[in-house]
C-alpha cells in the first residue's frame, strides 16, 4: 500500500476521521438507511412469489395432506 495513501482518508471527516468515530450512525445517516431497506423490501414483496415456488409449496402442502389422512 503506497504510505501516502491512507485508509480513513477517505472517510468523511478526513484523515484521523476513523479514531474520532464512537462507531456509531447519526440519527440522519439511520433514517436514511432505514428509508432505503424499506424500499428494498417493498419492491421484493411487491414482486410476490414466483409461480415455480407457488407450486412447490402446493406440492408439500398436498404431501402434508396425505401423510395426515394415512395416520
Amino acid at each position: 500500500m503506497n504510505s501516502k495513501f491512507r485508509r480513513d482518508s477517505m472517510l468523511p471527516g478526513g484523515p484521523g476521521a476513523a479514531e474520532k468515530r464512537s462507531g456509531k450512525l447519526d440519527k440522519e445517516t439511520q433514517v436514511k438507511i432505514g428509508q432505503q431497506l424499506r424500499a428494498m423490501y417493498d419492491e421484493v414483496v411487491r414482486q410476490g412469489v414466483p409461480d415455480r415456488f407457488a407450486e412447490l409449496l402446493r406440492q408439500l402442502e398436498q404431501r402434508d395432506d396425505d401423510r395426515e389422512t394415512q395416520s
